[in-house]
């Protein structure tokens, strides 16, 4: 069995949500460092094009996501569960409200220009606005808040979470880890990269422990990799997971699609339709470098399209 590899780097807050997941599993894993802005010649190999960190790698099969990827190592890894009984339902709520509304009011208030400074600690400044220019059309489209409204909203937001744990629970969902804290606790380790900025959680001593708890789980063991080992990898995979199409969902097996997110970073990636259900839909395609490959995305917050033949 190949190991996992996580392709990240090290400011990416979604990848500190898989770290931590990892680490709270005690997994070994393979870590590729990628860069944070294009070009990304080995991530666009194994993904055909979707470039929003991070990704995770087994032999020929990719996944996309961390919603997905949560899900793939809880089934790698049942214990502890990232989706335990009696919170099966409300723990993956909070996590997408985590992942999408708190995300993004702790961006634009952690991005102000004194936590900037210190999130871009040594980027030089052509790295700056080679960044900027970068992450420009990833949210094209998008209303951003202003740092005025992203402190209001989060200050407010953190006030629920304090509330949530005002039972004196050990976790956000009662007492066994879930998804939920996982998808907390990425955004404010994001803070947490700028010291300056963490002032807005001192009022919250109960939020502070629950982090202390989450953010102790570490990194699980990993070692590093290159790129170009992890494309190798790829190429030489003869198998990938199980997937298949079940009917009734609207598309059939060996259609050419696309998928992309539709939130931001909506690049999308070109293949033969090979595995659909209600959680996740998988493409086929090939790679002069990295081979046939299998790219797995989750259903929910992607869409799916026909291939139009001219």
């Amino acid at each position: 069995m190949h190991p996992f590899i996580l392709h990240h780097y090290a400011n990416s807050p979604f990848s500190e949500k898989v770290r931590l997941i990892l680490g709270a599993k005690g997994m070994a894993w393979h870590s590729v460092h990628i860069p944070s802005v294009m070009p990304k010649p080995d991530v666009v190999a194994l993904t055909g094009g979707y470039r929003r960190t991070p990704f995770m790698q087994r032999g020929a099969d990719i996944w996309c996501d961390t919603a997905l990827i949560a899900r793939v190592l809880d089934r790698a890894q049942p214990e502890p569960p990232l989706y335990p009984p009696g919170c099966a339902g409300i723990a993956p709520l909070l996590a997408q409200w985590a992942d999408g509304t708190l995300f993004w009011s702790v961006i634009p208030y952690t991005l102000q220009p004194q936590g900037l400074t210190h999130v871009m600690a040594g980027v030089p400044p052509e790295g700056l606005k080679a960044f900027a220019a970068d992450r420009a059309p990833f949210t094209a489209g998008m209303t951003r808040q202003t740092a005025a409204d992203a402190t209001v909203a989060l200050q407010t937001y953190l006030g629920w979470l304090e509330g949530q744990l005002g039972d004196a629970r050990e976790f956000l969902c009662g007492a066994q880890l879930s998804i939920a804290d996982f998808a907390v606790a990425h955004c404010l380790w994001f803070i947490h990269l700028a010291p300056p900025m963490t002032a807005i959680l001192q009022p919250f001593e109960r939020l502070r422990a629950w982090y202390g708890r989450v953010i102790a789980f570490g990194h699980g063991s990993l070692t590093p990799m290159k790129g170009n080992e992890a494309v190798a990898i790829a190429a030489a995979a003869t198998t990938h997971e199980p997937v298949q199409v079940e009917p009734g969902l609207g598309f059939e097996a060996g259609e050419a699609v696309t998928v992309m997110p539709i939130d931001y970073g909506r690049d999308p990636v070109a293949g033969a339709l090979v595995g659909l259900t209600h959680d996740e839909v998988v493409i086929e395609r090939r790679d002069e470098r990295a081979g046939t490959l299998h790219v797995h995305f989750p259903r929910l917050g992607f869409q799916i399209r026909k291939e139009v033949k001219a």
